[in-house]
């Protein structure tokens, strides 16, 4: 089973929110809830279902069928940033791995499609990626 990066962001918010509760965390110390609010996270899993979905759909896709899925999960990920302004750096290398290994427990080698397109592996997003 894939963890989403939500999974783990989401988690995150909810540890600390129940070391507030406990007193063994002040909430000007607590990262995550602003890092991560739910608007947020259910937008991203909004698009990750979608693109989850898409993948699962092909079959023995193409190149462009391929990349095309990355494509519309990216640029739906634009739009999330757009309007919540959430993935940095951090959430910018799960989202990522994330879409590789969707491809990649779909049955994908991503190396080589990356290869057949003439970018490395971790330029699979980078084409329609503003985040």
């Amino acid at each position: 089973m894939i963890t989403r990066p939500t999974e783990k962001w989401g988690r995150s918010v909810r540890e600390q929110r129940a070391a507030i509760a406990a007193g063994t965390l002040t909430e000007d110390a607590a990262y995550a809830p602003r890092l991560w609010p739910e608007p947020f996270i259910t937008a991203v899993d909004t698009v990750l279902d979608a693109y989850e979905a898409d993948v699962r759909s092909l079959s023995s896709p193409s190149d462009e069928e391929l990349f095309a899925a990355v494509e519309r999960v990216v640029t739906a990920l634009n739009a999330v940033n757009d309007e919540h302004g959430r993935i940095e750096t951090g959430e910018r290398e799960d989202l990522c791995e994330h879409i590789d290994v969707v491809l990649t427990s779909a049955g994908q080698d991503v190396e080589a499609l990356t290869s057949r397109r003439g970018v490395g592996r971790h330029e699979l997003t980078d084409e329609w990626r503003d985040w």
